[in-house]
């Protein structure tokens, strides 16, 4: 789902918002986070972005140029044009065989690509084709999706990646069920065109300022609201999300450094107990909210759909034990830090209530008030 663009927060306004509330924005306001090494002045790359208006690309776009890097992107000039005027802006489709396809990056030199809008490997083979000989250093964002299961906790970089029946088939499916095996085929795509100089990122949930999914942000949006609100399961569930922030300053460094291979990036450093980032949320809403925990059996007897109704969640146990406990141990090692959750729940907070009063009755994920109140009153009534 879209804005309407009536809807759409003016980015400029949004940071202004932020700004005057003691919130950096975007990967600015972690630019020393790498310590002294970070402090060095790194060589200026010319750096491609394909994609770069959504929610990652600017977090991306603003950590490049705090770093002096010349930015270009390429997409196809629909979503939020207006971003980044002093940016040299290509305008094509990822899709080849449509309009002018990639014709605009023909013949173009670049020291580096990220590529955070490829989600079909025809795509990705493409452009990583056309640009291989002309680029030193290509990065792929895939997703911990692209696993085969999340059955087992601390899953490693290598452990086995999804496939599908047609790997051909250009379609996510009816319930998104090919979206992972899509990624895992653009990574092998990429890998193909550019060998030895190949990046893959598979992050998380990313989460934070300007997200527009509204998924972390329900709930402290839903502490804001006050009163009782429903938590799944009993707090102790693990949870791991990255801050847009923290993920787009972490791929400039790996441009910088020239990192190859393959990365999870899933935060923070362990994996947070569903509790603490509840209790993050009703202190930065500082509103007298109390959560409710309730037995996930409970809820699936009230004929709950967890993953729908209850947003960043998934049960600690089952299919999902490894869902939330990802190792992120090599992408620590290759430089990736994480801010806490307190100051994610916080920003993301000051963020949501800066938008439009017309945005803010558009909420795009999360349990719908009627249905928490039949849960709540259904629990109580059983103990």
């Amino acid at each position: 789902m879209h804005d309407s663009p009536s809807l759409r927060p003016d980015r400029r306004q949004v940071l202004r918002t932020l700004s005057a509330l003691g919130i950096a924005p975007l990967a600015l306001a972690h630019a020393p986070r790498f310590g002294a090494r970070q402090e060095e002045k790194a060589k200026p790359l010319s750096i491609l972005v394909l994609g770069g208006t959504g929610f990652l690309g600017p977090a991306v776009v603003d950590a490049a140029k705090a770093r002096g890097h010349q930015v270009t992107l390429f997409n196809r000039g629909r979503t939020r044009p207006q971003l980044f005027p002093d940016a040299t802006k290509l305008v094509g489709d990822r899709d080849p065989k449509k309009g002018e396809g990639l014709k605009a990056l023909e013949g173009k030199k670049f020291d580096a690509v990220i590529d955070n809008s490829g989600y079909y490997p025809r795509h990705v083979q493409a452009s990583a084709e056309l640009l291989a000989p002309h680029i030193g250093h290509y990065l792929y964002v895939s997703s911990i999706s692209a696993y085969a299961d999340t059955k087992t906790p601390n899953m490693a970089e290598d452990a086995p990646v999804a496939t599908m029946p047609d790997p051909t088939l250009e379609e996510m499916g009816p319930n998104y069920e090919y979206y992972g095996s899509l990624k895992a085929l653009c990574e092998a795509a990429a890998e193909k065109a550019c060998p030895g100089k190949t990046t893959v990122v598979r992050p998380g949930y990313i989460v934070g300022p300007l997200d527009p999914t509204d998924r972390f942000t329900y709930w402290p949006v839903r502490a804001q609201d006050g009163g009782e609100f429903l938590v799944p399961g009993d707090g102790t569930d693990p949870i791991q999300v990255i801050d847009v922030r923290d993920l787009g300053t972490w791929m400039v460094h790996l441009l910088e450094q020239k990192t190859m291979g393959i990365f999870n990036a899933c935060g923070p450093a362990e994996p947070v107990p569903m509790k603490g980032v509840i209790e993050a949320c009703v202190a930065a809403a500082g509103k007298d909210a109390k959560p409710v925990y309730v037995p996930l059996e409970f809820l699936r007897e009230q004929g709950c759909n967890l993953d729908a109704e209850f947003p960043i969640f998934a049960p600690g146990s089952g299919d999902t034990a490894g869902f939330h406990r990802v190792s992120n141990a090599k992408a620590i090692k290759a430089g990736l830090t994480f801010r806490s959750i307190s100051d994610i729940t916080k920003d993301t907070l000051a963020y949501w209530n800066s938008l439009p009063e017309a945005r803010r009755k558009t909420r795009r994920a999360g349990l719908p008030p009627e249905r928490e109140k039949a849960y709540l009153t259904a629990f109580a009534a059983k103990k």
